[in-house]
């Protein structure tokens, strides 16, 4: 390398999407696609196996000053998350023998740390076109600044560190990579993972360089990759700031819930400057004292509110300076306010699961067959005994079970002794919920034979085992996507003062 032709220049901003084809056309037609949608474009040159990889650079020399978007190359070796056995003798060698046409018009080249120092001083490197990368697939260290200290220490112009975010608790140490402001060159930060979103849809707004977006599902580069279109259009990454509101839902799993496209259409429709985020946590604890609690927290943030789904809508009540008369009676919080100080709880629950039932069948009187014991079958439980309906639960947990029917005046069965004596029956576990268990039942679907109607608080996927074997007994069936956007719409108004508008929020997106 010797020469240098088109840099970034201190942009910001920007989307950067990985091109990961194994095919030569295939690679060639992604990049075009890219360019339509794109900030920046990441060929990820190891994918291709070594015959189209040399069509791709021929065609490359031909035509790569016809491309409108910043180009960044990457040729990663597999112990650094890439596709290929690599040797350090061959990366250098592929770097140096890249033609002169492709060197000029690149905007960057992605040098792992051992490539990086591999070179001596004086080589002729554009260093100021080069981005020192550091990757980690198996977590996030503890010394993690050190190494970022021995990736500043390189000529290169640009510091990259991606890791596995294996804890939500990983995205401080990434995030202060960039908010302390450690170095003068640009900063590339990413979590990967579920844990790890929040560094991929907060870093531009902090002051990293850019964040990835894969061109479509099922072409990311690295695990929890969101898509460009969500990048761009669901977080609106490109115009968050520091002083944008921040919402979320926590739970555990996380990964299939709808409630960020809901909200975030909502927040969107409002035309109010937030994001909420996808909050995967194993540590509510830490959780409440890192992320949320403002007295506390370790994250420059601002925080309005939570919604809480599986496992902590009862476990989160202890860290709560409020509860709301219906959170206190039903035992159970699905919506953190923060106010001021404090952590308010609420539930809305009740509403969004009793609204829709009610419009189909008379609860007064009903035999129904509540399925679980958790927090959600406790605020449907309250809304039950409200209405008059007769209730038994039905749980693996039977002593957690009698708690809740000795609260509701409720009957107790175990869950695999139902056989189908009841009107109504309500799934509130997470049995059959894609990331769980998905395609399965929490009961024997040949016992609905006898019951009017199956209602499943799972909404992804819309049509579970449970509903599908009710349909197929000739139950009425309801699924739970409309609780989801009934108890949201109570929420978004709880956190903003507004009413969820925007019709596009109970569109399907999976």
């Amino acid at each position: 390398m010797s020469r240098t032709l088109f840099s970034l220049e201190k942009q910001a901003n920007l989307i950067c999407i990985p091109i990961t084809e194994t095919d030569y056309e295939k690679f060639l037609a992604a990049i075009h696609e890219a360019e339509t949608v794109s900030d920046a474009i990441e060929l990820r040159l190891d994918y291709l196996p070594a015959q189209d990889l040399s069509q791709v650079l021929k065609q490359l020399q031909r035509s790569i000053g016809q491309i409108g978007k910043p180009l960044i190359f990457t040729f990663r070796p597999v112990e650094q998350g890439g596709k290929r056995k690599l040797s350090l003798s061959e990366r250098q060698n592929f770097w140096r023998m890249l033609p002169l046409e492709i060197i000029e018009a690149m905007a960057f080249a992605d040098f792992e740390i051992d490539l990086a120092e591999s070179f001596a001083a004086g080589s002729p490197i554009p260093w100021n076109k080069v981005i020192c990368s550091w990757h980690s697939l198996e977590g996030t260290p503890e010394n993690l600044f050190e190494i970022y200290q021995r990736l500043d220490r390189t000529q290169a112009a640009v510091n990259k560190i991606a890791t596995k975010a294996n804890r939500i608790s990983d995205c401080l140490s990434l995030l202060e990579l960039i908010d302390a402001r450690h170095s003068a060159k640009p900063t590339i930060v990413i979590g990967m993972g579920m844990p790890g979103i929040m560094t991929r849809v907060l870093g531009l707004s902090r002051g990293a360089l850019l964040t990835f977006g894969a061109l479509r599902r099922g072409a990311e580069s690295a695990i929890g990759q969101p898509t460009v279109d969500e990048l761009a259009n669901l977080y609106r990454v490109r115009q968050l700031t520091r002083e944008s509101e921040i919402f979320g839902v926590i739970g555990k799993p996380i990964g299939h819930s709808r409630s960020p496209f809901m909200h975030n259409t909502a927040l969107q429709a409002a035309g109010r400057d937030g994001v909420y985020l996808p909050l995967e946590v194993d540590d509510l604890d830490e959780f409440i004292r890192d992320f949320a609690r403002p007295a506390m927290r370790k994250i420059d943030w601002r925080l309005r509110g939570l919604s809480v789904t599986i496992p902590y809508k009862t476990a989160i009540i202890p860290y709560l300076d409020y509860l709301d008369p219906i959170a206190t009676s039903i035992g159970a919080v699905n919506t953190v306010v923060v106010e001021g100080e404090q952590l308010h709880g609420y539930n809305t629950d009740v509403m969004g699961a009793m609204n829709p039932l009610e419009q189909l069948i008379d609860l007064n009187g009903a035999g129904v067959a509540l399925l679980g014991a958790g927090g959600s079958a406790r605020a449907v439980c309250y809304g039950l005994k409200q209405r008059g309906a007769l209730v038994t639960i039905h749980a693996r947990d039977l002593d957690k079970a009698r708690i809740l029917a000795h609260e509701f005046g409720a009957n107790v069965r175990e869950i695999e002794s139902f056989d189908g004596q009841a009107d109504i029956v309500i799934n509130c576990t997470p049995v059959g919920m894609r990331g769980h268990s998905e395609g399965d039942s929490p009961i024997d679907v040949n016992c609905l034979s006898g019951v009017k109607l199956v209602y499943d608080l799972v909404y992804n996927p819309e049509e579970t085992a449970l509903l599908s074997g009710g349909e197929r007994a000739g139950c009425r069936t309801l699924g739970g996507l409309e609780m989801l956007a009934a108890q949201a719409a109570e929420q978004f108004r709880l956190w903003t003062g507004l009413e969820m508008t925007s019709e596009k929020t109970r569109n399907k997106r999976n």
